[in-house]
């Protein structure tokens, strides 16, 4: 059962799409509704009194029998209840006698057999019939592509209608006068003073309210955005056409098959139930009880297809014959002062033609804000608002992820024109002195990350409603610990977050970050000695980047189980600190710039499994243990600027090993267990004392960057023209005195990638040069 309020909730929301229903599809909607009420009342009788009456062929009339009576209990369907009966002597010279039950059972049999199959089924395919019909009648506001559409275009149409603009746009084209046009009298001079006037009086009270020409500049913007999204294809009149085809050629084929199958729907029926030895009869005379009334039935429900199918073919004459993909606003320039509305097109033309046929009302209207002119006397309004919108877009910039960022420097005060770029998806506010955010930043529809740079945030009530579910990164900059805004806390679905000060104290700020359940990434850029045991324990990412202030009391960071990246530089660390090994999903371990003397050893690696990347650089590192080699996920490992003397042969076990930079140590000998590393791209050993390269290195086939600048090495193997995909090659400050001439079989190593002086590169032969100078030719597709 559906209650009244779930009934006017199903009403209310097919409400909004009757704008776009013309005449022909609403009288279809009610035909479709008498189609479905046919269906039902006649699939109704089917199932309770549908039913048959069978008689032995030639028999005289029935005599009751005294003493018999059918069984107890209900009568069942599609059969009629007959009492056993003496019927007399039929040519055969048997009796007619037959018991209650053969008559049950030969009604089942015949009505099964004797009865067509429009008789029984015909009122369950009108039911289907005209559900489909409802369903292709109405596609187009379900099919998603479409109805996103249809429901952005009646919005704005509502939003048209409501807009005070709208009314005072219509009130001046009563005074306009009207020029060239044969038939209808100007205003005089006095008539077009006192509409100026009065129009000078409008403007000064509420139709020029600020906050109603800030309305009206964003729906001009929307609906210009609205119309190059609608006029970029003609989905909305192709997918209209289609349902239509679909629905005239469904009901040709419905009027064509059922009205074959009227005659069938007989009353009498010869039924031979093949039970001539039991029963003592071979043909029946059946009579079907309910023919008379299906047939009407079927017939008033033929009439009624074909009256949508007239309305259907009047709806193909419609789109063919006129252009629907095209809407000229002519009447509405004759009867106002809007004269250059232009053309629309496809999607647009075709909303705008179905509209008229509900209200010619409504496109006058959306014209309003079509019109360059009345565009151009908005803007007039507010000439210095104008400017100041045009001059922040330059201001406006894409970062390396493609974002839209608008920086702002050093202003007195926040320009109203930022909440009109609704596009921006950065805003990044730097020393500004008084920043209060008001409700209008809803309008900035894309924004998702603030950046705030020694700059002070205030904002109202529905400005931090709309950041609360809207904002999803915050970067925050500042010196003093009052810079830090009250609302940080309140950001419940902030994901991203970046605090950078100098300050030791604010740890005491970050005890109240407790409240951010959705942080993620957390940036601290301070100069904490301890860090806060309230830290959210859903991070994923925390980078801490101390200044050289020594961090103590890491304990607390054994809370985070989630965590998958940790970075702890210029912390002053001794070691690793012992927590990094409870971290079993951790995937990259950043420890640059401490004073890390070695690694420990012990089973520490074999609890990082997903460890993937491992960077350890300007540390005090003199020796490797062998405990290195249980990171066996890893695929980066950086050690430049450390100590180190020699390698241990537990590195070379690491065979996933793309990146290793060892770079500024002081290796003087390179392993010839490096070959094992089949899967490095990139090794870096500048700033060592090697050298002699081994030839195993050049088994690593994979390289593509080979960085050996400022070494000792005195040639340079043949073998390395077997990498084939090297591209960088650095050999700057060695003392060679010669190049080989295998570099020529390196094809994508060019001049731009070697790195040498060029007194060597003149060694090399003229025919390897004139390899390395020439460009890698890109295949054309």
């Amino acid at each position: 059962m559906f209650s009244l309020m779930e009934v006017a909730s199903l009403s209310a929301g097919q409400a909004p799409f009757k704008t776009l229903k013309p005449w022909w599809d609403a009288f279809t909607d009610y035909l479709v509704l008498a189609m479905l009420a046919i269906s039902i009342i006649a699939g109704t009788l089917l199932i309770s009194t549908d039913q048959v009456v069978c008689l032995p062929a030639g028999s005289g009339p029935l005599v009751p029998s005294s003493g018999l009576r059918p069984p107890d209990g209900p009568e069942p369907d599609n059969a009629l209840v007959v009492p056993r009966t003496e019927l007399p002597a039929v040519n055969s010279g048997c009796p007619a006698s037959l018991d209650f039950q053969q008559y049950l059972y030969i009604g089942q049999v015949c009505y099964h057999q004797a009865l067509p199959w429009h008789s029984k089924y015909s009122p369950y395919l009108a039911l289907l019939h005209a559900l489909l019909l409802m369903v292709c009648n109405n596609f187009w506001f379900i099919y998603p592509k479409t109805s996103s559409r249809i429901e952005l275009f009646l919005s704005i149409l509502r939003k048209c209608s409501q807009m005070p603009w709208t009314t005072k746009a219509l009130s001046e084209t009563a005074f306009q006068p009207l020029e060239g046009k044969p038939g209808q009298m100007k205003h005089c001079p006095a008539q077009i003073s006192q509409a100026e006037a009065g129009l000078h009086e409008s403007s000064s009270a509420t139709i020029l309210d600020r906050k109603d020409r800030e309305q009206a500049k964003a729906l001009f913007e929307k609906i210009r955005t609205f119309r190059a999204h609608a006029e970029a294809a003609s989905l909305l009149y192709w997918v209209y056409m289609g349902q239509t085809v679909f629905k005239v050629t469904k009901l040709l084929a419905v009027l064509g098959y059922a009205s074959s199958c009227v005659g069938t729907i007989t009353f009498k029926h010869i039924c031979r139930p093949g039970i001539g030895d039991l029963a003592r009869h071979a043909t029946f005379s059946c009579t079907h009880s309910l023919a008379n009334i299906l047939q009407k039935l079927l017939l008033s429900y033929l009439a009624l297809v074909l009256l949508c199918g007239l309305l259907g073919v009047y709806t193909l004459y419609w789109l063919l014959h006129r252009p629907l993909r095209e809407y000229s606003f002519e009447w509405t320039s004759q009867e106002s002062s809007f004269r250059a509305i232009l053309l629309v097109h496809k999607d647009l033309a075709f909303l705008l033609h179905v509209t008229d046929q509900y209200d010619l009302l409504c496109s006058k209207r959306m014209a309003i804000f079509l019109s360059a002119v009345s565009e151009n006397q908005l803007l007039q309004i507010s000439p210095e608002h104008c400017r100041a919108y045009e001059e922040l877009w330059r201001h406006v910039r894409r970062d390396s992820w493609g974002r839209l960022v608008l920086r702002l420097c050093a202003l007195p005060a926040l320009p109203q024109a930022v909440y009109q770029m609704g596009n921006v998806e950065v805003l990044r506010l730097e020393r500004m002195r008084e920043v209060k955010l008001s409700a209008k930043v809803a309008q900035m529809g894309a924004l998702a990350e603030l950046q705030l740079y020694h700059c002070p945030v205030a904002m109202e009530p529905k400005a931090l409603s709309f950041l609360q579910a809207r904002l999803r990164g915050l970067c925050l900059q500042f010196t003093d610990i009052t810079e830090i805004p009250s609302w940080l806390c309140s950001l419940k679905n902030l994901h991203w977050l970046h605090l950078s000060s100098h300050l030791c104290s604010n740890r005491l700020a970050l005890e109240s970050l407790r409240g951010l359940q959705s942080l993620e990434v957390l940036v601290l850029q301070t100069k904490l000695a301890k860090l806060p045991h309230s830290m959210s324990t859903q991070l994923r990412q925390l980078r801490i980047r101390n200044d050289g202030t020594k961090l103590e009391a890491l304990g607390v960071l054994r809370k985070m189980s989630r965590l998958q990246e940790l970075e702890l530089s210029c912390c002053q660390l001794e070691r690793i600190p012992p927590v990094v090994w409870h971290f079993t999903h951790l995937q990259r371990l950043d420890l640059c710039s401490n004073g890390i003397r070695s690694l420990q050893e012990g089973p520490g690696f074999q609890h990082l499994a997903q460890l993937t990347c491992l960077r350890l650089g300007h540390n005090l590192i003199a020796t490797l243990s062998a405990s290195i080699g249980a990171a066996g996920s890893l695929e980066e490992l950086v050690l430049s600027h450390n100590k180190l003397e020699s390698l241990p042969h537990a590195l070379f076990a690491l065979t996933r090993l793309r990146h290793l930079d060892l770079s500024h140590n002081l290796l003087r000998l390179l392993p010839a267990e490096i070959g094992q590393l089949g899967a490095l791209q990139s090794l870096s050993i500048t700033g060592n004392k090697i050298r002699a390269l081994p030839n195993q290195l050049f088994a690593c086939l994979e390289l593509t960057s080979l960085q050996l600048a400022d070494n000792a090495l005195t040639m340079v193997p043949p073998e390395i023209g077997r990498l084939v995909l090297l591209s960088r090659l650095e050999l700057t400050g060695n003392p060679l005195e010669w190049l080989p001439r295998e570099l020529g079989c390196c094809p994508l190593l060019k001049e731009p990638g070697l790195s040498v002086e060029w007194a060597l590169f003149e060694t090399l032969p003229a025919h390897v040069k004139q390899k390395l100078t020439t460009p890698v030719s890109v295949p054309s597709l």
